[in-house]
């Protein structure tokens, strides 16, 4: 008997009920969440440059340009001025200012139109050749609406800011942080699906890790959404205090859990130490992994949480500079993508002795 035929590896991967799936289909799905994870640090850099009420008009097609002559420039800044963001924080701001602000959130929009670009455009060239099909499929097809309603979620969060109080609900901030980490966890997923197969290993403590990690970075939406960060920049303590006085004076009491940055900032904080902790622990008991790859991607998790502890630290003492911040939101982005590696098993067997 003759062995059977493997299918190329170069061309095909992770069978989907019984047939291939391109592993160029693969390549795809991580190259779209390269892009969402810039996405979101770009997002953060907007966030913290005060600069995502800069468009106050939500123009998916004709807002992909963006003013191009002198009285196009003039006319977005009138409208603008007509905002409270203008006529409550930014009376003296010029022109070339407001040029400023305008690209970040231009940037920011015009990088989610091309991720769903990015996103669609291949979808449906493996759809007509049917190389992608079955549950697949669907998940795709599903992740695309998704993006959809991330987009539609964005421009909810703005118009928050664009009536009374220029600034934009925490509350919608951290549903579109939400959505955005949930759409890279599942391009991430189902590209390394497409390219490996699970190993489940330690997969039940690291994805309790993975769920501490994702809902620590949604509280740091509330703190960036109340600018908690700028309030008791001391560490440990909270400028001498374990428990600050403030951390209850609403009423009734939940509310201090959203709206006091006292204890956005506090909880915050408790949480980095709670994820510290998890992941120092998961990563002493995946050391000992017998595959090589599988401890080095354990010692990885460990060194993007080491990193990211630092960030939080150094940003908190400094008051929030923009660049401190914005590596802050990429190194939660890259805690996020590590330990989602380790939780959803996606390694081969190695062939390397350990």
């Amino acid at each position: 008997m003759t062995a059977p035929t493997e299918p190329n590896v170069s061309t095909r991967a992770g069978p989907v009920r019984g047939r291939a799936v391109p592993r160029a289909a693969g390549y795809w799905l991580l190259a779209v969440a390269v892009l969402v994870a810039a996405m979101i640090v770009l997002g953060g850099a907007t966030r913290l440059t005060q600069s995502g009420l800069s468009i106050v008009d939500w123009q998916p097609i004709s807002g992909v340009l963006p003013p191009l002559s002198d009285e196009d420039w003039q006319a977005s800044f009138v409208r603008y001025q007509q905002f409270p963001e203008f006529q409550k924080l930014n009376r003296h701001m010029s022109l070339d200012e407001f040029k400023t602000i305008f690209w970040f959130e231009y940037a920011h929009r015009l990088l989610g139109r091309l991720i769903g670009l990015a996103f669609l455009l291949p979808f449906l060239w493996f759809l007509v050749r049917r190389q992608l099909h079955g549950r697949l499929a669907w998940q795709l097809g599903g992740l695309f609406l998704l993006g959809g309603l991330q987009g539609l979620a964005g421009w909810w969060m703005v118009t928050s800011g664009l009536v009374d109080r220029p600034e934009v609900s925490q509350y919608r901030l951290m549903v579109h942080l939400a959505l955005a980490l949930a759409i890279l966890a599942l391009l991430l997923h189902l590209g390394w699906g497409v390219l490996s197969p699970r190993t489940g290993r330690d997969r039940p403590g690291a994805w309790l890790v993975f769920a501490l990690v994702y809902l620590q970075a949604l509280s740091g939406a509330l703190v960036a959404g109340l600018d908690a960060g700028l309030h008791y920049n001391t560490f440990p303590t909270m400028n001498g205090a374990w428990l600050p006085p403030e951390l209850w004076h609403l009423k009734p009491w939940w509310l201090n859990l959203v709206d006091n940055p006292t204890t956005v900032q506090f909880d915050h904080r408790l949480g980095a130490f709670i994820v510290a902790f998890a992941a120092l622990l998961l990563w002493w008991r995946g050391r000992g992994a017998a595959d090589r790859r599988r401890r080095r991607a354990f010692d990885l998790m460990l060194a993007a949480m080491l990193v990211q502890f630092g960030l939080g630290v150094a940003t908190l003492l400094l008051q929030v500079p923009v660049a401190l911040g914005v590596l802050h939101q990429a190194g939660a982005v890259a805690l996020f993508t590590a330990t989602l590696f380790v939780a959803d098993g996606a390694l081969k067997p190695s062939s390397v002795p350990a």
